[in-house]
C-alpha cells in the first residue's frame, strides 16, 4: 500500500510572496484525506505549515498521516523551506502524538479563560491607570526588542525574528498609543510603577499582547495583579473571554496562567528541516 499526495491545485502564489498548495491524500490513487501546505506570512518562504491534515475515518490509525506528513516535509524542502511549524488544538491528542512523532516540538501554546461576570480586586495598595505618551515610546521600543529576544530564543534566526516583530507591531499599533480598541496600563503599587499590560479588544473578548512586571519587583505578586486588571478591564468592556499566548519554558507564567483558570485550547509546534 503506498501513500502519496496528489495536487488538487496549482502552486498558488500569494501577493505577500507566500505560496501555498492543497492536496489529496492517495492510498494506492484512493483518496483517504487531504492536506494543505503554505509559507508562513510573517516569517516568509523559509518556514512552512502544515495545515489541515485529514485522514478519513476509515483510514485512521494505519499511518496515513504520519506519511502525509512527511511527505509534506519533502514538498516544502523542494521549496526551500528550512523549518516547518503547525497547529494543534489541545482536545487533538491523536494530531500531536503524531506531531511529537516526528519531531515537531512545542513552541509556544494559547489559553483562555472565560471569566464570570464580576470583576476581580486588585491588591491593597495596587491599582491601574492608563499609559502615557512619554511612557508609551520607551515601552513600545523595549516590547518590540523583548519580542525579537522571544523568538530568537526558541530557534527562530534573528532575522526572521526581527521581521516577525516589525510586522506585528506595526500592524497592530499603526497609531501608536491611539490605536483603536488598545489599552496600555500601568500597574502602580503604594504610588511606584510596578509593570505594565497591553490589553486588545477583539470581537469576541479581549486578548493580553504583553504583561510584564518591572524586573526589580519581580516575585512580588505584581504579575497576578496585572492579569487581575487585564481581567476587570474585560468585563468592564462588556467581555467575558480573554486570551493570551505563552512560549514554552516560560514556567513561571504558565504556571501564573494555570493558576489563575486558563486553559490551553492551541499547541503550536515547530520542526527543523534538515
Amino acid at each position: 500500500m503506498t501513500t502519496t499526495l496528489r495536487p488538487i491545485e496549482p502552486l498558488q502564489h500569494a501577493a505577500d510572496g507566500t505560496r501555498s498548495r492543497r492536496y489529496q491524500v492517495c492510498v494506492n490513487s484512493r483518496p483517504v484525506g487531504a492536506i494543505h501546505l503554505d509559507t508562513h506570512p510573517a516569517f516568509g518562504n523559509s518556514v512552512a505549515r502544515l495545515r489541515d491534515l485529514r485522514i478519513e475515518e476509515p483510514d485512521r490509525r494505519r499511518g496515513r498521516g504520519t506519511v502525509a506528513a512527511l511527505a509534506a516535509e519533502e514538498v516544502a524542502r523542494g521549496w526551500g523551506c528550512r523549518r516547518i511549524e503547525t497547529s494543534v488544538p489541545a482536545d487533538a491528542e491523536a494530531a500531536l502524538g503524531l506531531t511529537q512523532a516526528l519531531g515537531y516540538v512545542l513552541r509556544n501554546r494559547t489559553m483562555r479563560k472565560t471569566l464570570g461576570s464580576t470583576p476581580p480586586e486588585l491588591p491593597a495598595g495596587s491599582r491601574g491607570r492608563p499609559m502615557t505618551e512619554a511612557e508609551f515610546v520607551p515601552w513600545e521600543k523595549a516590547s518590540r526588542e523583548d519580542y525579537v529576544q522571544d523568538w530568537i530564543d526558541r530557534g527562530v534566526p534573528e532575522a526572521e525574528a526581527r521581521t516577525k516583530a516589525d510586522r506585528d507591531h506595526d500592524q497592530l499599533l499603526g497609531q501608536g498609543i491611539q490605536t483603536e480598541n488598545m489599552l496600555f496600563s500601568v500597574l502602580e503599587h503604594e504610588g511606584t510603577r510596578v509593570g505594565v499590560l497591553w490589553l486588545a479588544l477583539t470581537d469576541g473578548g479581549t486578548f493580553v499582547y504583553d504583561v510584564e512586571a518591572a524586573a526589580a519587583h519581580r516575585g512580588r505578586g505584581h504579575g497576578r495583579s496585572l492579569m487581575l486588571l487585564a481581567e476587570a478591564q474585560t468585563l468592564t468592556a462588556g467581555r467575558s473571554v480573554i486570551g493570551l499566548n505563552v512560549f514554552a519554558g516560560n514556567i513561571r507564567a504558565e504556571c501564573l496562567y494555570e493558576s489563575l483558570g486558563y486553559e490551553t485550547t492551541v499547541r503550536h509546534l515547530t520542526k527543523e528541516l534538515i
